[in-house]
This record gives structure tokens, C-alpha cells and sequence, in this order.
């Protein structure tokens, strides 16, 4: 497939000042302009070439994101008895990650509707890289919180790229299952991570190649991302995607979509995103199920372990069924709502929400532990994934990632509930309060998604004077 003119910055001569060098690296993340349109017989092959390249290009980066993410279980162990660090400051460095991932997703999801995804998200992972690889060198607590909080910080650089893509190249109404592909990038990740950390520690008895070899898959990846990504249709004299899934007609007079003015857009993000209730309420469901998510993925094993006896291996093994059941949950869900609900996510979120106070109360109050986790999984990561889904559609790909940073930020704010919340309400009310919590969450999630339960995909012009009609 032929590159546009528009698909490489040129390289910067060797003599250029750092003015220059600065000016350079400013138009690399703006948007690039329109190009000249392509002819009309090939819009279709094109649409085909660049939507397979970005949707496989973007879960391949993703994941690699999740290798220098979640590394650190698997070491955390090792690295406590080598340098001597308590329980109590290992939790600082996951709390204070999760803390920075949070408001990094909210900013960068602000930033990512009107910058060039492919230098964004290549830009996070180069962070990335340079922070986990400062991490495996690090000896002391403050040096390594504070590594492992700039990590985060660029890792909220991943997913609001990827929305802007996903939402540019693929219409409403196969959203569902096009980011349900895609969510299988974060399984595959922490999969991929989980092994390859414990491989090597196991295999050389050091946590610090579990930080050290990442990174440099990471750096490798920066790069592929920089050679494989682009930005909206537009970018390459493509239409929008509705002409190429039949939902438009391109006309004799079609221009390629343009970006909003600045002044255009505030005005279109405060009447599509902060003024509407939607997004609030799906973001507050969101902070409970985050809740629950991270409740069966944080303390699951050490219940398994304290009140059911279960070995390391066994309760470490539940936990993962757990991600395979939550992988099913999601693709099922994205096909669901894009065959049969015709783009109305919620009514579905509140069937899989109850399903997870089911599967809660199953793990708390009967012998059914295996079939609770596997039920726990399955429910809460539908809801996890059509929450993003349901940003798109509300705020169409205008705003997307502006939307979901406020969505993600709400469900990590949850940290403060399902870590520490729940680490000191077992400790001093026991297991059954915990329980009785995540049910709680479950059922409150399920109402707040009721709210929203007529919310559809928001219909976006795309005519060439689009934009003057905002």
C-alpha cells in the first residue's frame, strides 16, 4: 500500500538548532492536515489495508504497555527481600501508580482528541521504556515510587491514542466488537507480563531483568508504533468511515473531514462531555465496577489463601481464570450490543452487574468457589469494556478520549476504596464485610447503568461543513 505524504516526518538534519528540533517535535503531535482524496475505487481497499494495520498495530502496542505495567507483581516478593522493603511501602508504590494513572488518562485523554495518535502513544511508551528500565536499576523506596509514578504517568499515554483511532476508523455500529477485539490487548499484556517476569526471575534469580527486558521490548515497540500508526481517515484522503460502512453516501462534492477549530471544539466537548449526564452517571457505575474488579484481582488470592486453604499456585491459577472468564464476558458483550441492542449498551451492563453481585455472594456464602470466580470475571469486564464503548458513542469521535479519560480516572480513583478500603475493612470487620461491599458496588453500578438505559450512539455530521454547524 502506497504512503502518503503525510504518513513520515522527515528527519531532523543533524545541525539543527534546538529551537528547531523543538519546533519539529510540536508538528509532530499536532494532527496532521487533510490529504488530497483518493480516488474513488480505492476508498474500499484502502478503508480494508489501514483498518486491519491500526486495530492489529494498536493491540500489539497495547499490550506491549501492559508489559512494563504489570511486571511487578511477580517481582515484588524478590525485590522486598533483596533491598529489604516492608509490605506497607511496597502498597505506596502501587497506590501512588495508581493515583498518577489516573489523572494521567484524565489529561492525556483531554490532550489525545487533538494530537497525532501515533506520536502519543509512542511518546508513552519511550517513557515507558526509560522509567521501568530506571526502576530495575533502583535501590531505595523514594527512587523507585517515584520511577514507578512516571511510569504511570506515561502509560496513561495508551488508551487515549488508541480511542481516537478506534473511534476515526470504525463506526458506531460495530464498535462493540472492534474494541472488543482490541480490550483483548490488555489480557494478552498482563498475560505476557505475568510470564515473561516470572521466567526470568525464576530462570536467573534477579527482579531487576524483570524490569530490565521489558524495557527493551518496550523501546523496540515505541518505534513499530511510530512506523505502523496514523491518524484519522482524513490524514490519508480517505472519507469518514460511515461512507465506507454504508451508513452515508460520500457525494460528488465530498471533502475529507476536517479537525475543529480550538474555539470549536471547548465549545463541543463542554455540551457534548461535561454537559452530559450520561457520562457522569457511566463514570460513577464505573467507579464500582472498578471496585469489584479489583477486589477479586487484588485480594482474591489472599482469601483463597487465608479462609479456603488454596495453595499460591491454585489461588495465582483461579485469579487467571478469572481474566480468561472477563475475556469472553467482553467479547460476548461488544457482539451483543452491536447485533441485538443496536448500540444501547446499558441494559446489558445492568444484566452483567447483577451477575457479579451473584457471583459475590456465591464466593461468600457457598462452596461454589471455582464457578464464582469464573462468573465474577465473565460480568464485571463487560461492563469494564462497554463503559468505553459508551464514551464513544456518547461523545462521538470528536471527544472520545476525552471522555473516556473522565471515565478512567473515576474507575482508578476506585484504588482508594478497593486497596487500602478494603485491606483495613478485612482486617478489622473480617471477610464478610468485604463481601458485602463488592455486593453493594455490584448493585449500585447496575442502578446507575439503568439510569443511563436508553443512552445511544450520538450521530455526528459528516459533511464537509460540518464543523460550522457545532
Amino acid at each position: 500500500m502506497p504512503k502518503s505524504e503525510n504518513e513520515s516526518a522527515a528527519p531532523a538534519p543533524e545541525s539543527a538548532a534546538p529551537s528547531d528540533l523543538l519546533a519539529r517535535f510540536v508538528h509532530f503531535l499536532e494532527p496532521p492536515p487533510p490529504a488530497a482524496p483518493v480516488a474513488q475505487e480505492q476508498m474500499r481497499p484502502s478503508f480494508r489495508y489501514w483498518r486491519l494495520r491500526l486495530l492489529s498495530s494498536t493491540f500489539i502496542g497495547y499490550a506491549v504497555y501492559y508489559v512494563v505495567r504489570k511486571n511487578i507483581p511477580v517481582a515484588m516478593k524478590a525485590m522486598g527481600d533483596d533491598l529489604g522493603i516492608a509490605k506497607s511501602s511496597q502498597g505506596l508504590i502501587l497506590t501512588l501508580h495508581d493515583v498518577v494513572y489516573g489523572v494521567s488518562k484524565l489529561v492525556n485523554g483531554m490532550v489525545a482528541d487533538r494530537t497525532n495518535p501515533r506520536a502519543l502513544m509512542a511518546l508513552g511508551m519511550f517513557g515507558s521504556a526509560a522509567a521501568c528500565f530506571g526502576f530495575g536499576l533502583g535501590n531505595t523506596v523514594a527512587v523507585l515510587a517515584t520511577l514507578w509514578a512516571v511510569n504511570a504517568w506515561f502509560q496513561g499515554m495508551g488508551f487515549p491514542p488508541v480511542a481516537r483511532i478506534l473511534s476515526h476508523w470504525f463506526s458506531p455500529r460495530e464498535r462493540g466488537v472492534s474494541w472488543g477485539i482490541f480490550n483483548a490487548s490488555h489480557m494478552a499484556g498482563a498475560a505476557a507480563a505475568l510470564a515473561l517476569a516470572g521466567w526470568l526471575i525464576d530462570r536467573y534469580g534477579s527482579w531487576r531483568l524483570a524490569f530490565l527486558v521489558p524495557s527493551a521490548l518496550a523501546l523496540g515497540c515505541g518505534f513499530f508504533l511510530l512506523d505502523r500508526l496514523r491518524d484519522t481517515p482524513a490524514s490519508l484522503g480517505l472519507p469518514p468511515v460511515e461512507v465506507f460502512a454504508g451508513e452515508a453516501e460520500p457525494g460528488s462534492g465530498y471533502k475529507p473531514e476536517a479537525e475543529l477549530s480550538p474555539e470549536a471544539f471547548r465549545r463541543f466537548v463542554r455540551a457534548q462531555v461535561y454537559g452530559n449526564p450520561y457520562i457522569w452517571l457511566i463514570s460513577l457505575a464505573n467507579f464500582n465496577v472498578y471496585v469489584v474488579r479489583y477486589a477479586f484481582l487484588n485480594w482474591g488470592p489472599t482469601y483463597l489463601q487465608e479462609v479456603r486453604g488454596w495453595s499460591k499456585l491454585a489461588s495465582g491459577g483461579l485469579t487467571g481464570a478469572f481474566e480468561l472468564a472477563g475475556l469472553c464476558g467482553s467479547l460476548l458483550a461488544g457482539y451483543v450490543t452491536d447485533r441485538w441492542l443496536r448500540g444501547r449498551r446499558a441494559p446489558l451492563c445492568v444484566l452483567y452487574m447483577i451477575g457479579a453481585a451473584v457471583a459475590t455472594w456465591l464466593c461468600a456464602y457457598s462452596g461454589y468457589t471455582k464457578l464464582s470466580f469464573w462468573l465474577a470475571g465473565f460480568a464485571v469486564y463487560g461492563p469494564q469494556f462497554l463503559v468505553g464503548v459508551m464514551m464513544a458513542d456518547l461523545a462521538t469521535r470528536r471527544a472520545t478520549s476525552t471522555a473516556i479519560g473522565i471515565s478512567g480516572f473515576f474507575g482508578y480513583l476506585s484504588g482508594t476504596v478497593s486497596g487500602w478500603g478494603i485491606g483495613s475493612l478485612s482486617q478489622h470487620h473480617g471477610w464478610s464485610a468485604v463481601f458485602n461491599l463488592v455486593i453493594g458496588s455490584s448493585l449500585l453500578s447496575a442502578l446507575l447503568f439503568a439510569l443511563c438505559w436508553n443512552a445511544r450512539p450520538k450521530k455526528l455530521e459528516i459533511l464537509a461543513d460540518a464543523a460550522e454547524k457545532i
